[in-house]
């Protein structure tokens, strides 16, 4: 395993998805182990053209998983792992442990509180799922759920942007978000979604149990994840640019439910 310090031996070009300091696996026998072990991993990276032999059982393993196998530049892994040998393999483990949707159900229920839950709909980018976690933290939200694939997970850039926020805040990583969404209405839940042609914000009543769903940074809430929300809900804009960046739209509305939720009068009264 390559720590942070050996890793940032290495070269100082890595992208933000591979930022220094990630928990990186090197190597075909370390990789197959914490396949093995049940590790949280994130993403499985092989060098292009050694798709075959025993690397092509690890990649068979983690797409069994449910882990997304990538093939990059061999020069990129030679990066990530900053001169370590790698043999063409290279797992990004998260720097925590994701919980169960059961876990964050817990959280609310030991807080005696009425479940409020945010759901992300493929953020890909690291510093807005860091910036989410943090605000998330911050509104008292319960916990988090992400997909498991086309999405951030918590590497070492989601924890360096959340300021540390991801040690409190309980993520717990699905396959289905549709599904998980109509889990979460049988248990409950009411569903607010945010996207464009919605209700104001303001204007909802946001108490009792309920899961805020963020999309991607550039197409949004999907189709079939709106089709499963019982409000959607919109931010006015006045300005010429029509949407903003999705941790700041997801901080805006946190507040709002944390708002309501904890009876804090707006100036009008409301």
């Amino acid at each position: 395993m390559i720590t942070k310090q050996q890793t940032e031996q290495g070269e100082d070009t890595l992208n933000d998805k591979f930022e220094k300091g990630s928990d990186v696996i090197a190597g075909r026998n370390p990789v197959s182990e914490a396949l093995r072990s049940g590790r949280s991993i994130d993403s499985v990276l092989i060098a292009k053209g050694e798709l075959n032999g025993s690397v092509k059982v690890i990649a068979a393993k983690a797409k069994a998983k449910g882990i997304p196998v990538k093939e990059t530049d061999r020069r990129k892994l030679d990066q990530i792992c900053g001169g370590a040998v790698h043999q063409g393999v290279v797992a990004l483990a998260a720097i925590k442990e994701y919980v169960t949707v059961d876990d964050i159900f817990a959280v609310a229920e030991s807080k005696n509180e009425s479940p409020f839950i945010i759901v992300l709909d493929e953020i890909e980018d690291a510093h807005n799922l860091g910036a989410i976690i943090r605000t998330a933290e911050c509104a008292g939200a319960h916990g988090i759920i992400i997909p498991k694939r086309r999405a951030a997970g918590l590497s070492y850039a989601v924890g360096k942007t959340s300021a540390g926020a991801y040690e409190y805040m309980p993520v717990a990583r699905v396959t289905n978000i549709p599904n998980t969404l109509d889990e979460l209405k049988e248990r409950g839940c009411w569903i607010y979604g945010a996207d464009m042609d919605g209700s104001v914000y303001s204007e909802q009543q946001l108490k009792g149990a309920c899961a805020l769903v963020i999309g991607s940074e550039g197409k949004g809430i999907g189709k079939l994840v709106r089709e499963k929300c019982d409000v959607i809900l919109s931010l006015p804009m006045y300005g010429k640019i029509n949407s903003l960046n999705a941790s700041v739209a997801a901080g805006i509305l946190m507040y709002e439910f944390m708002r309501q939720r904890h009876d804090i009068k707006a100036v009008n009264g409301g």
